[in-house]
Formats: structure tokens, sequence, C-alpha cells
């Protein structure tokens, strides 16, 4: 429970903020699915998706699993409203992850103000550390995943908008074995190697925004 408190707000944040920022993004490009479907807002009812934002992440918080497995309702888009195809795809496919390394970076200036300006003995101290902390480490996660170039994930998106339209057809056909592809490379553990990268970016972003602050030295 005490896992779950930490770690379940981050999280919706980090994938309703993701969503988003594809809508946003789509919307600069020409696109207005999302906001005439009411997906242009941060309110996290409307992303909500009752498997992959509540049941899947609950139960892998109070099982303590590692990974931390799940998703917000896809923000509808269609490519076709933009005003040039290519560029758009790229930067609405990039805006998801690039959200979620900009919270990353944003948890870690609030990490370190805690650190500073927030007395030890405040009641909130550790769990806000803590949550903060989570914050940065999980958005790292879901950015970088979601650049795996797999169907239907950001990072095969982007890929696409560099293909020509004959072989972005066929690399989608790709996706009616994603969801298998995917489950293989989780359970086998193969999916292991992201560790090392999230955990590069998440101590090097805190470290860098340690020494902005003036630290010499910050537990984390």
């Amino acid at each position: 429970m005490q896992m779950l408190s930490i770690q379940l707000v981050p999280f919706i944040m980090a994938v309703v903020f993701h969503e988003f920022a594809h809508g946003w993004m789509a919307y600069r490009w020409g696109d207005e699915t999302a906001k005439n479907q009411g997906r242009l807002t941060l309110n996290p009812l409307p992303h909500l998706d009752p498997l992959g934002t509540v049941v899947f992440p609950i139960i892998n918080m109070l099982t303590g699993m590692h990974f931390l497995f799940g998703w917000a309702r896809p923000v509808p888009i269609n490519p076709n409203q933009f005003r040039k195809y290519r560029p758009g795809l790229f930067w609405v496919s990039f805006a998801g992850p690039g959200m979620n390394f900009l919270l990353a970076i944003g948890s870690a200036f609030v990490f370190c103000a805690i650190q500073a300006w927030i007395p030890r003995d405040f009641y909130l101290f550790e769990p806000l550390i803590a949550m903060t902390y989570v914050s940065v480490s999980l958005n790292y996660a879901l950015g970088i995943f979601n650049l795996i170039p797999l169907p239907p994930l950001d990072g095969s998106k982007i890929i696409e908008s560099f293909l020509p339209y004959e072989a972005a057809k066929k690399f989608e056909l790709l996706t009616q074995y994603s969801f298998f592809i995917l489950m293989a490379l989780l359970l086998s553990g193969a999916l292991s190697f992201l560790s090392y990268p999230i955990r590069f970016c998440t101590h090097f972003t805190l470290l860098g925004v340690s020494q902005i602050f003036g630290f010499s030295g910050v537990n984390f």
C-alpha cells in the first residue's frame, strides 16, 4: 500500500501528460480530432483506461513488480489532417515521450527543491522525496519504452515518418503481432536492458539539477 500511494500519482500524471502532448501537438499541426473528442485536457478522467491505468498498475504496485506496466487511452489522431504529413507525424509521435522527458526534468527540480527548502522533520518530507524520485524514473521509463520501434509504440511512428509509403505500409503489418512480441519481451526479461538507460538518465538528471541547486551531495 505504501508503494501504491507513492507511485500511483506520478504514474497517472505521466500517462495523462503523455497523451495530452500527442493531442496538443496534433492540434498544432492541423488535426482537431483530439480537441473535438474532448481529449485536449489534463483532466485525468477522459484519458483513463480502466484496465491499463487502474487495474494493471495497481496489481504491479501491490505485488512489488519492478516493471510498472500500464497505459492510458490513446488520443485519437488523424495524420491525414496534418498540414504536412511527414513532419507532423514525427513531431506528434515524439511529443509523448518528449513530454515525459520534460516531466522527468521538472520532477528532478521539485526533488531538489524539497531537499533545499522543506524541513526534514516535516511529516510529508519522506513521501514527497520518494514520490518525486519515482516521477523522475517513471517518466524516463515511459518515454524510453515508447521509443521502441515496434507498432503501435511512438518509436514506430517516428520511423514511419522517414519511410516511403510502401515501406511504411509493410512496417505497419507488424501491428498484428505487436502485443505478442511485447509480452514475449516482457516475460522473457529481454526488456530489462531498458533499465540501464533509465537509471543513467535518472541519476544524470538528478545529479545535474543538484549541481544547479549548489548541493555538494544529494541522496537518491
